[in-house]
């Protein structure tokens, strides 16, 4: 599949679903999946890109090949993300019903990313990924990781444990940014009596309104605080100790499964097309710089043989034609660089198009050119060396003009845009330091005639 064109048939791909009453949710998700899973493998088997574009984005393929295979196992991927200390690992573990993630005294425990599969969904195939704390002293490159596990995350688990920081809530801004469903845990509720519950969790769905659902915003308890249990027995001797109640996290759990019910497919499914657009994007404009790289080195190529040519032909006007035909050789091989391939004649007609352009707006420049050319003839090519290196670097400058001119058409698509040829290459004149093109040229042509000459 043309690479231009994936991100658009991703779009269309994840596109919300219409309602239809005769047609179950659950078959109108598998079908999105399918499709984008297709486009996945397009764009992963496009031969189109470049092989040095693809091994520099490696590991953002590898990363589509990954998503590819979790839309055909049809798992939702939950990120548990938060600060530090909050509980994010221990939460996960309640949700999982065993020890999957560690969970320690110190900061930043999580160094790194773990999953599970959840044990009570794993045939709805969700997938719980904990993240290291957002906040941890010294801890840049871990909460980069963080960032990047939410961004392919399906969906995110934001935990709390009090009233949301500062930072906090720019974090959870950034996440909402990445266009992924939000849920807002409040970790540690134990701590809070009845009331102040409640009221904490009006607040909080005040203060994130704009960025999670108000039903988003649930109560957990991943390890309850251990409570004074008194036993007595039957010959009334009390024994007092500690007792840790079982993690309190239904809500959460229902709230998750829920959504795999009803959303999951989807959820991964439009993730992956915006993770696949985000890439098309990427590999286009490598495509492009690469491309521009390629025919900034065809050009230059062109800019000294003609200017070399130009100066050292003796015969009036004859080197401008000799010029003519590289500017039109140079057109040729941009054309294929681009994958528009012109004709011989198709890329001399533009070449005209162009110089006609060029002569509107620079006739002085052009008629010195002329001047110099008739110069040469009347001295029988004595006065080459005072006028063939100005004469040269004009040819130099022409065809950086009508390079650069011929590449925006070609990158237009075989067209000049609505402003037409005329905008265009003024465009290009104004965008190029001359002067600094022309000393450039003046002393690479020089250098030439003198090692010639000796």
């Amino acid at each position: 599949m043309a690479i231009d064109s994936l991100w658009q048939r991703l779009r269309g791909l994840v596109r919300p679903t219409p309602r239809d009453p005769e047609t179950a949710p659950q078959a109108r998700a598998s079908s999105g999946s399918s499709r984008v899973a297709d486009s996945l493998r397009s764009l992963l088997d496009d031969s189109t890109i470049p092989a040095a574009v693809r091994s520099e984005l490696a590991a953002d393929f590898a990363r589509i090949e990954s998503m590819l295979a979790k839309l055909e196992r049809g798992e939702l991927h939950i990120a548990v993300f938060g600060r530090v200390s909050a509980g994010k690992s221990a939460l996960g573990n309640a949700l999982l019903g065993h020890q999957a993630f560690p969970v320690g005294v110190l900061h930043g425990t999580t160094t790194e990313a773990g999953q599970a599969l959840l044990d009570e969904a794993q045939h709805d195939g969700l997938v719980l990924i904990d993240t290291p704390g957002i906040n941890e002293l010294d801890g840049e490159a871990r909460e980069r990781l963080a960032f990047d596990v939410a961004e392919i995350a399906d969906l995110v688990v934001f935990v709390c444990d009090g009233d949301l920081t500062r930072q906090e809530l720019d974090a959870l801004k950034t996440l909402a940014a990445t266009q992924r469903p939000l849920l807002l845990a409040l970790n540690k509720a134990d701590r809070y009596g009845a009331d102040e519950l409640a009221d904490l969790l009006d607040h909080l769905r005040q203060r994130v309104a704009s960025l999670v659902r108000p039903d988003d915003v649930l109560a957990a308890a991943a390890l309850p605080a251990a409570q004074r249990v008194i036993d007595v027995d039957a010959q009334g001797k009390e024994t007092v100790h500690q007792r840790a109640p079982a993690p309190d996290v239904a809500a959460l759990r229902e709230r998750l499964l829920a959504i795999a019910a009803h959303e999951g497919k989807t959820l991964s499914a439009i993730n992956a097309g915006l993770y696949a657009g985000r890439l098309t994007d990427q590999v286009s404009a490598r495509i492009a710089q690469t491309r521009q790289q390629v025919a900034t080195r065809l050009i230059r190529h062109y800019c000294l043989a003609k200017g070399v040519a130009v100066a050292l032909n003796p015969i009036p006007v004859a080197d401008l034609l000799a010029a003519a035909g590289l500017d039109a050789a140079m057109v040729v091989q941009l054309s294929r660089i681009y994958g528009l391939p012109l004709t011989r004649a198709e890329s001399g007609r533009l070449v005209a198009v162009i110089s006609a352009q060029l002569a509107a707006l620079m006739g002085a420049i052009w008629g010195m050119q002329l001047v110099a050319s008739a110069l040469k003839g009347m001295s029988a090519g004595l006065s080459v060396l005072v006028t063939a290196a100005a004469q040269g670097a004009l040819g130099w400058y022409a065809t950086v003009l009508i390079g650069r001119a011929a590449e925006r058409y070609l990158v237009g698509g075989k067209s000049w845009g609505d402003a037409g040829a005329k905008r265009a290459v003024a465009d290009i004149v104004a965008s190029l330091d001359r002067d600094s093109i022309l000393r450039e040229a003046r002393g690479e042509i020089l250098k030439r005639l003198k090692s010639q000459r000796g």
